[in-house]
Parts: C-alpha cells; sequence; structure tokens
C-alpha cells in the first residue's frame, strides 16, 4: 500500500552584494610660521677705577718741600725755638740768682751759650719706607640687559580633506523557491 505523501523542496534566496570601499584622502599642509628675535638691549656703563699717589712725605723726606709746607715749618720752629730760648734763659735766671750755691754759673752758662749742639745728618735724600701712599679705587663696571621677545607669525593651514563615500549594490543571484509535489495523493483502484 502506498500512502499519500506530500513533498516540499525549497531554495533559498541567494543575493550578491557589491561592495566599493569608501576613499577618504586626508592632507595637512605644513603651518606657515616666520619667527624673527630682535636682539637684546644691553647698556654698560663704565666708571673708571681712580689710582691716587700721594709723594708728599717722599718729597719731605728728600727736603722737597712746597713753600706753603716750608712757611708753615719755620713758622712752628720759630715758635717752638722761642719757648725754648725764654726756658733757657729762666733755669739760667735762676741760676744766677743763687749763685752763692757751689758751682760757676757763669762759666757753665758762657759755654752752653756759645757752642752749637752737634747735628745727626743721615742719608737725606732716600725717602723713608713707605713714604710714598697709595690709593686704588677699582672700575665699577654696571650691565643693564632688556630681553627682547621674539616675534612669532603662525599662519594655519587648513586640511584638505576629499571623501568618496562607499557604495553597495545588492542583486538577487537565486530567487527563493518553493516547489510542493503530491504524491499517491488519489490512489488506484484496485484492479
Amino acid at each position: 500500500m502506498q500512502l499519500p505523501q506530500i513533498r516540499l523542496q525549497s531554495n533559498f534566496i541567494k543575493i550578491g552584494l557589491n561592495i566599493e570601499q569608501p576613499v577618504q584622502e586626508i592632507e595637512q599642509p605644513k603651518a606657515i610660521q616666520s619667527i624673527e628675535q630682535p636682539k637684546a638691549i644691553v647698556e654698560i656703563k663704565t666708571i673708571p677705577g681712580m689710582l691716587t699717589i700721594d709723594q708728599t712725605k717722599a718729597r719731605a723726606d728728600m727736603d722737597l718741600k712746597s713753600i706753603a709746607v716750608r712757611i708753615q715749618e719755620f713758622a712752628q720752629n720759630g715758635y717752638s725755638d722761642s719757648l725754648k730760648g725764654i726756658q733757657r734763659r729762666m733755669v739760667q735766671g735762676d741760676e744766677l740768682m743763687r749763685i752763692e750755691n757751689k758751682g760757676n754759673p757763669l762759666a757753665a752758662q758762657g759755654k752752653e751759650n756759645g757752642e752749637k749742639p752737634m747735628k745727626q745728618f743721615n742719608i737725606g735724600w732716600i725717602p723713608s719706607h713707605f713714604s710714598v701712599k697709595l690709593d686704588y679705587e677699582p672700575a665699577k663696571v654696571n650691565i643693564h640687559v632688556e630681553p627682547q621677545k621674539p616675534i612669532i607669525n603662525t599662519q594655519v593651514q587648513k586640511p584638505i580633506h576629499n571623501y568618496t563615500p562607499g557604495k553597495t549594490t545588492v542583486e538577487v543571484l537565486e530567487r527563493n523557491s518553493l516547489e510542493i509535489d503530491f504524491i499517491n495523493l488519489f490512489p488506484e483502484k484496485n484492479k
């Protein structure tokens, strides 16, 4: 005995995709830049050094004195000598006042007043040590620097951007189908 059957046969749809990839081009031009560095402003002020040489004492040691110094020395010596003379006369007057004391004051005073004292002499044309006085004030340097800022100019360049979008196209390569067959749906009658 044959049983009735239904046969189904199906095919799925087949789809084809055609894909065109997108194209993107980006180009970045370099920025235009200029840099200028002005020179710094520099001011230098110099106060020169000063050397002072004082030879007054050395010249005095060699007896090369100015007129003003000589006049002052003579005046001082005259005053000092007059005081010494007054003192000597007072002492000698006192000695003569006491003539009754032992001794011979007239002869002693005559000898003292008549003889000049021995003069001391040394080499007179060589100045003494450290008689030349030196004074030095060093130079001073004042430096003033005023830096200058750099001048920077920058011009930005926009990027160059080209974009081609992609495409996707769909096509049906094979359509879907369904086949239905009926077998032994109407059995044959017995013979």
